[in-house]
């Protein structure tokens, strides 16, 4: 059965009280007694039961009010809170700019700070440790008129907080269209190869340096970490043939430094054998000066022995040339008298070892029985040694 139904008993299903009680209080009494509560708190009087009671919401009222007091008291807690409010600390990482009536007033740095609280002055915290990226990709002409594919990446981070907020109303976008145009400017007055070989690191260090001064120029407060820009590309229809010619300057490069390697190989080993041949033809100008000088010396001497001695000396020339002359010859010579009939024994393969064995001594075999005397005329010698050979014939 219903709770309004009859002979529900008029029972409410959410107070779980019966209907005949009394409803919900009246809105009136609710802040009737609020301020009795609160004049109570701050000093004012109660309403009497009379119902005297109707003046009690004015303050200073005989019904019970708000003294002067207590307003002070809560005038000074909430002037405390307020300026309380001003209180702000500034991370490491964080700058804090200060504005008064939205003016530029200061920036303070990390720590704790005060400023005059709102509406008065504001604190607006600004990161300038994070680093922001974006790409740009884009092909373009080169100063020899080739078209390349540029694509590179600009990192940044804020310098001056107050720049960054008041001087330039979007520093970002400010900061891609002058990295648009420093790329472009900078492409163009560059030929590809460079570009695309030896010349990409001084190119980004370029590119990086002319944004720069863009933005400080714009006072955008932004300033430019790092500008990494990958391997420059020609276009797709015309790559193979750029392939090609990459290769061919990488084998360029490749015997030129083999070549540059074996000229540093050789070149030493040169100097050094010419160097050595320098000497050696020193060496031999030294002993053929040398050598002259003796035999000019010996001859000398000779000539001195020969002008007082001729015959003896003479006779002394031929026995030498004789010995030299004979030393190096298989040949056995005798001298024999005319006439002589003396036996012989001549030991030949000894004598040829002997001649083997001392080259420079003259092998010369005499008759058992009497010796020959050595010539006495220098001008008969050759003639007894045709006679010699005629007999031997």
């Amino acid at each position: 059965m219903a709770w309004n139904e009859p002979g529900g008993g008029q029972k409410d299903p959410w107070s779980g009280k019966n209907g005949n009680d009394q409803g919900p209080p009246d809105l009136d009494e609710v802040v009737r007694k609020l301020q009795e509560r609160l004049g109570g708190l701050f000093g004012g009087q109660k309403p009497g039961g009379d119902g005297s009671s109707g003046g009690g919401g004015r303050f200073g009222g005989t019904g019970g009010g708000f003294s002067a007091r207590a307003v002070g008291i809560l005038i000074g807690v909430l002037l405390i809170v307020w300026l309380a409010t001003g209180i702000y600390i500034v991370e490491p990482a964080e700058r804090g700019v200060v504005m008064r009536f939205g003016r530029y007033v200061d920036t303070t740095g990390p720590g704790p700070h005060w400023h005059i609280p709102a509406p008065i002055e504001s604190v607006v915290k600004v990161n300038v440790d994070e680093i922001s990226t974006f790409s740009h990709r884009a092909a373009m002409l080169t100063q020899d008129e080739n078209i390349v594919e540029v694509e590179l990446t600009v990192q940044s981070r804020i310098q001056d907080a107050a720049d960054y907020l008041f001087q330039d109303q979007d520093p970002e976008r400010t900061l891609n269209d002058a990295t648009v145009t420093v790329v472009r400017v900078t492409i163009g007055q560059s030929k590809l190869d460079y570009v695309m070989t030896e010349g990409r690191g001084a190119v980004a260090v370029t590119i990086k340096e002319r944004i720069q001064e863009l933005m400080d120029q714009y006072r955008t407060g932004l300033v430019v970490t790092s500008v990494n820009m990958q391997p420059a590309k020609p276009p797709d229809q015309v790559k193979s043939a750029f392939d090609d010619a990459i290769k061919a300057r990488e084998d360029k490069e490749r015997l030129e430094n083999q070549a540059e390697a074996y000229a540093n190989e050789v070149l030493p080993q040169a100097r050094g054998q010419a160097a050595r041949i320098l000497a050696d033809a020193k060496a031999y100008r030294d002993r053929a000066i040398a050598e002259s000088e003796g035999e000019t010396a010996r001859f000398t001497a000779v000539l001195e022995q020969y002008s007082k001695a001729p015959e003896v000396t003479r006779q002394r020339l031929y026995l030498e040339t004789m010995e030299q002359v004979f030393s190096q010859n298989s040949k056995v010579l005798l001298d024999v008298q005319d006439g002589g009939n003396s036996l012989l024994y001549l030991p030949l393969d000894q004598l040829l070892k002997q001649r083997q064995t001392q080259p420079a001594e003259p092998v010369l075999s005499e008759p058992v029985s009497t010796l020959a005397p050595p010539p006495t005329n220098i001008e008969t010698a050759p003639q007894r040694m045709v006679d010699r050979e005629r007999r031997t014939r």
